[in-house]
């Protein structure tokens, strides 16, 4: 009799997912030859543990319950209680059965000790069985679990090692282990890129053309100098930390952040010229419908900016990149800025000249995602003319080119400009508005409305992005460009195609 109660409590605690107890029992009792029936005793509840259908072991498909079926009737014939017994623990170790009150902790192991638990066998026994038992992890699966791109070749031999290192697929991946694993596969590495051509040097930082040995594909390195009294620039602080939260088909991609001693290199998707060199590429004559095609794409991608209270802050036609497809991805984010509660302590030394709405010319601090469309205009209209609409050297000459065509403001016009001391010192000359149609002939009514709303004095009066994208310049394009999903550019619709340009210097995109 004690023998038995010594086998129900094995049982029962390896059925927890316990380790411990008597190794040496099953050997003990195998040895000994006792009556058929002396020792026997049903198993409280009704002699078998419940367990929810079949599974798969090394060996093949067989049933749960046949085990415990087996382990019942060895209770008769205690010559084979050791040996049925034994092969039931090996099998369930093979099969890794897990209690499912037993707390697992991170690494797969319970997080109970096995000497605190309790001998009471309850019924019905409540078991799950792990599912990687036979589980195959394939390149795709970790592609996916790492948010990795689908064309990326892995380290030989690196499937199998994260099929051991990794939790289970039901279970999120630890930071840590997340940060393990793209290192082992290279990123973060300076020798995972190959620097082919210089693209463009400022102050902080040289880009450079480059390609990735984990893909083959072409990427842009952004070396950013790090000085030792400083460290990294605020302007890349900021980008990083803008970026990696953006992810839209119209925002360039972050792939990759290299940091060392001596630089902090952010490695960017490839594209193969921003839209000043596109215009410069065509001579200043961009077809027309291609226009409309990189307007919608610009006012996209800030419209999913400016929903996350995220500003630009600098655009202008080189901050606008260009693929062989026609996409346009918005770049260069080191003046963007998050802007989650209103605030008036922003400088008002971000915008580029050309592109500087007159409220911030004026010395405006006060402002939010009104700023970037002022700048969309200007986009706008010298995409549509191939010159810059105010090509100013000095503030004042700025305003003086944005008066001369919009109208000098007045109190009607603008509200309060009379009492700004910036605009009473330049003591401009009284201009009357002139009309857009004159200075745009390629543009259609439609688009000469559109311009006009972008071109708007106070910035509270310029059109957002998300109803600009609606308005009836952009029927032509269809509905079904306002509801694709962030991530997916607009020419996966087959009726949306860029026209092949009239002139080209060098191979037109349309044509690649």
């Amino acid at each position: 009799m004690e023998r038995v109660r010594k086998i129900k409590r094995q049982l029962s605690m390896t059925l927890r997912g316990s380790n411990s107890g008597d190794k040496n029992l099953p050997e003990s009792i195998s040895s000994q030859d006792t009556g058929a029936h002396s020792d026997s005793e049903a198993m409280p509840g009704g002699g078998s543990a419940t367990l929810r259908g079949s599974v798969r072991g090394a060996g093949g498909s067989f049933s749960m319950h046949s085990l415990l079926q087996s382990y019942s009737s060895a209770l008769h014939r205690p010559r084979s209680l050791g040996r049925s017994l034994s092969s039931y623990l090996n099998h369930t170790t093979r099969l890794e059965i897990v209690h499912e009150d037993v707390k697992m902790g991170s690494d797969g192991e319970s997080d109970q000790a096995s000497a605190t638990s309790s001998d009471e066998v309850h019924s019905p026994v409540r078991v799950r069985m792990r599912n990687n038992a036979g589980r195959k992890i394939s390149t795709e699966d970790i592609n996916k679990r790492l948010s990795l791109p689908a064309d990326i070749r892995l380290p030989d031999g690196y499937v199998e090692k994260f099929s051991l290192n990794s939790p289970l697929f039901d279970k999120p991946l630890s930071r840590r282990l997340r940060r393990v694993s793209l290192s082992e596969i290279g990123f973060g590495k300076l020798e995972t890129y190959v620097k082919l051509d210089k693209l463009g040097e400022g102050t902080y930082a040289t880009v450079y053309k480059g390609r990735s040995k984990l893909t083959d594909n072409l990427v842009a390195l952004k070396e950013i100098r790090l000085e030792h009294e400083e460290g990294a620039p605020c302007t890349a602080i900021r980008e990083v930390s803008l970026l990696k939260d953006l992810k839209h088909a119209n925002i360039v991609t972050l792939h990759d952040i290299i940091h060392t001693q001596k630089s902090l290199t952010l490695v960017f998707e490839y594209l193969d010229k921003d839209l000043k060199q596109y215009l410069d590429d065509c001579g200043n004559c961009i077809h027309m419908h291609n226009v409309k095609l990189f307007l919608f794409q610009l006012l996209r991608g800030l419209s999913y900016c400016h929903r996350r209270k995220v500003l630009h802050r600098d655009l202008k036609p080189q901050n606008l990149l260009i693929n062989e497809r026609g996409e346009l991805k918005l770049a260069d984010f080191g003046l963007a800025r998050a802007k989650s509660i209103p605030t008036k302590t922003y400088s008002n030394e971000v915008v580029t000249l050309w592109y500087r709405p007159p409220d911030i010319l004026l010395g405006s601090t006060d402002y939010s995602t009104q700023i970037d469309m002022w700048g969309v205009g200007c986009i706008f209209y010298e995409m549509a003319t191939g010159r810059p609409l105010f090509p100013g050297s000095t503030v004042e000459e700025e305003l003086h080119f944005i008066f001369k065509l919009l109208g000098t403001p007045t109190e009607e016009t603008w509200p309060g400009i009379t009492s700004n001391e910036e605009f009473i010192s330049y003591n401009y000359p009284r201009y009357r508005a002139d009309c857009l149609h004159n200075h745009t002939p390629r543009l259609d009514n439609d688009g000469v409305d559109l311009l006009s709303k972008l071109l708007q004095f106070e910035g509270k009066k310029r059109i957002s992005a998300e109803e600009a994208m609606r308005h009836s310049y952009f029927h032509c394009l269809g509905e079904r460009v306002l509801t694709l999903p962030d991530t997916t550019s607009i020419f996966a619709l087959q009726d949306i195609q860029l026209e092949k340009e009239t002139t080209m210097r060098t191979s037109s995109i349309s044509d690649s």
